[in-house]
């Protein structure tokens, strides 16, 4: 079986594994303790601080252990927020953030805070100008993750901080993508990271606060981590946590440099072996081990399913793939096809040979669900019928919508139109993405007396 999804949860690094049994015997006792077994204890928690810190870019002091990365993102955007309520309550984030951030922004909005979403490109990048001009003086705080979880583009941190700070507004960054391959470049103020992210175990987070930044903790108070992580530390997974995050540091360079090779060649090979594919996120300023692309007339769960009984582990961005059938936030906020959308991220250590059988594999799977949904054959040709047609996808999920279009567009002239009606959300964003990967245009969308009717003009 061949892991393929790193960016959920990195295989268990072999320094994590030696780190965390030899500390379930040493680090057992309560380092707030003064005796003998609780000193042992907090030396191995000043350690790891250090080692964490040090791999962070900050000071020891700066950094607490948290029992995640959620609740280190939770955490910090909330003492952030407190820490600045004279200032004001406005909060700005990308729309393409961690789930973590998008939640605690909806929380802080429903509770009388104000909000500002930052969009992005096509490549799932912000625009460091637009989020300048997203501050205001009232802003509390800024968030910016340095890499994007599901298509692996990295973000402009350094400038976006430099107008933040030129600004006077703190910036948060969610760095639990990149941490493992390198530090965060830039003037950021706070920042958070997961350990299962990079190869230690999970249950661990960090939250780094920069001296200086204005930070109330929430909740009731703990005299643990200075405050902002309550409760008893895990010991023995903060030391594995620091152990492999120290570990990957040291092969991040070489380690970089062989994953980007091998997602480079299925970002490059995969259009050409499967028709009818997008491969989506910056080409070049992007995290090493990842690589999505999404394929046209493709149920995504179908196909997870069968990339995994052929001996695969990917994930997906796909509406299809959970149980809200809406695209994910981050394929929406980019605008691009969420049909068939497959994320390849390559765990440190894997074999060229396992991404040459992926290669073989994934053109046979995906003919054979566009098979079995009756979707359209590259070549297939199409007949000129009436100016105007109407395609009743009501009921029908996605990718049917699609299908159903691209079965048709070739039954009217060019300038005529096909009206689809459908009542999947995903349709919203896959019209568009099909219609842009096809050459035709995009008329827009009105209401319809069931769902919505989606307006596609042939022009080719």
């Amino acid at each position: 079986m061949a892991y393929f999804d790193a960016a959920s949860a990195a295989p268990l690094h072999p320094v994590a594994r030696q780190a965390l049994l030899a500390s379930l015997d040493e680090g057992w006792a309560d380092p707030a303790r003064l005796y003998r077994e609780g000193r042992r204890a907090r030396l191995l928690l000043d350690a790891a601080r250090e080692a964490a810190a040090e791999c962070v870019g900050c000071r020891a002091d700066e950094l607490v252990f948290t029992p995640s990365g959620t609740r280190a993102v939770h955490s910090g955007v909330a003492g952030a927020l407190a820490g600045r309520r004279r200032v004001g309550r406005h909060l700005i984030v990308s729309a393409v953030e961690h789930s973590s951030v998008l939640h605690t922004a909806e929380a802080h909005e429903a509770d009388g805070g104000s909000l500002t979403q930052v969009g992005v490109d096509r490549t799932g990048a912000v625009d460091p100008a637009a989020y300048a001009a997203a501050l205001r003086e009232d802003t509390a705080l800024a968030c910016l993750q340095s890499a994007n979880h599901e298509v692996g583009t990295e973000q402009p941190v350094t400038e976006v901080a430099e107008a933040c700070r030129a600004a006077g507004v703190p910036l948060l960054v969610d760095a639990a993508q990149s941490l493992g391959w390198g530090r965060v470049e830039g003037d950021w103020s706070l920042l958070t990271g997961s350990a299962h992210k990079w190869g230690g175990p999970s249950g661990v987070g960090l939250l780094a606060v920069r001296k200086g930044v204005r930070f109330a903790p929430q909740g009731p108070g703990d005299e643990r981590e200075s405050g902002r992580a309550p409760g008893f530390e895990n010991l023995p997974a903060i030391v594995a946590a620091a152990a492999s995050l120290r570990a990957v540091r040291a092969e991040a360079a070489a380690e970089a440099a062989r994953l980007r090779e091998l997602t480079e060649r299925i970002r490059a090979r995969v259009p050409a072996l499967v028709p009818d594919v997008e491969v989506v996120g910056d080409p070049a300023r992007r995290l090493p081990g990842v690589v999505t692309f999404s394929c046209l007339y493709v149920d995504g769960e179908t196909l997870l399913h069968e990339l995994d009984r052929a001996g695969f582990s990917v994930s997906s961005g796909s509406s299809c793939t959970s149980s809200t059938l809406t695209p994910s936030h981050v394929l929406r906020a980019m605008g691009v096809l969420s049909e068939g959308n497959v994320r390849v991220s390559l765990p440190p250590g894997t074999v060229a040979e396992d991404v040459e059988r992926f290669l073989e594999v994934l053109p046979g799977t995906v003919a054979a669900v566009r098979e079995k949904l009756g979707a359209p054959a590259a070549t297939e040709t199409v007949r000129a019928a009436g100016p105007d047609l109407v395609v009743d996808a009501l009921g029908r999920r996605c990718p049917i919508p699609v299908i159903e279009l691209a079965k048709v567009i070739g039954d009217v002239p060019v300038g005529g139109t096909v009206r689809v009606l459908s009542d999947d959300e995903a349709a919203r964003l896959d019209i568009p993405a099909w219609c842009e990967m096809r050459g035709q245009e995009y008329a827009g969308e009105e209401p319809a007396e069931k769902g919505t009717a989606y307006l596609v003009r042939r022009v080719s």
